[in-house]
């Protein structure tokens, strides 16, 4: 799971000022919702026009919650997302068939996710996925603001067949260099760890995370030429 620069992902936008200033910063991906019951759910509109103000070369992911087809088309047709995420109980085919590079979250500690062994059988079935993102489990399908035991992901990393591990739930400024020194991932997905309100992200947490993912890989690099 060992990668020379950890990537980030801000998850959740609904404004267009935030996703300036975090593109400004230099955020690898962006996230927008499209779950009704969380707050930070947009329109296909207001989605179209957020994806429309992004430069190039910053990843837009579509964020899903058990879906219908129907709706996943109208997404991927009017937002045009280079990567789908998807945040519930969906099996591989339901998230292959788009044809688009896709996460698969895995809420660790849900049912049938309550031991490592079993979140690893649960992620082997998704070896086509981008990468496995791992949350915490809550009523609210991420963005809760919870962590959970790290150490549940142990045993992927003597796993031949791993994919991209990203890290979620419960994740800040100043958990980043733990995060990254524990598990070693691939990529940092947070949501509410910067953010001012559900939806309304801080310029100044947004910067401090960067900034403390970049001195966290320092650090690593440092360490690792010793």
């Amino acid at each position: 799971m060992l990668t020379e620069r950890t990537r980030v992902k801000f998850c959740g936008f609904t404004r267009q000022e935030d996703l300036a200033a975090a593109v400004a910063l230099g955020v690898d991906a962006v996230g927008l919702v499209f779950y009704p019951p969380s707050r930070r759910c947009l329109t296909l509109e207001q989605a179209a026009q957020l994806r429309h103000t992004l430069p190039p070369f910053v990843t837009v992911v579509a964020l899903t919650v058990n879906a219908d087809p129907s709706e996943l088309h109208d997404i991927v047709q009017a937002v045009q997302p280079d990567m789908l995420q998807f945040h519930g109980d969906e099996p591989p085919n339901a998230c292959e068939r788009w044809g688009l590079p896709y996460l698969r979250a895995f809420r660790v500690g849900a049912p049938g996710l309550e031991t490592p062994r079993a979140l690893l059988e649960s992620c082997q079935r998704h070896s086509q996925a981008s990468g496995w993102l791992f949350d915490s489990h809550s009523q609210g399908y991420g963005g809760s603001g919870r962590s959970f035991d790290w150490s549940f992901l142990s045993p992927l990393a003597h796993n031949e067949n791993v994919r991209p591990v990203v890290l979620s739930g419960g994740l800040h400024a100043a958990r980043v260099a733990q995060a990254i020194a524990e598990v070693r991932p691939y990529a940092l997905d947070v949501s509410s760890g910067v953010e001012l309100s559900p939806g309304v992200k801080c310029p100044h947490k947004m910067q401090q995370f960067l900034k403390e993912v970049r001195r966290a890989d320092a650090a690593r690099s440092h360490h690792e030429t010793l």
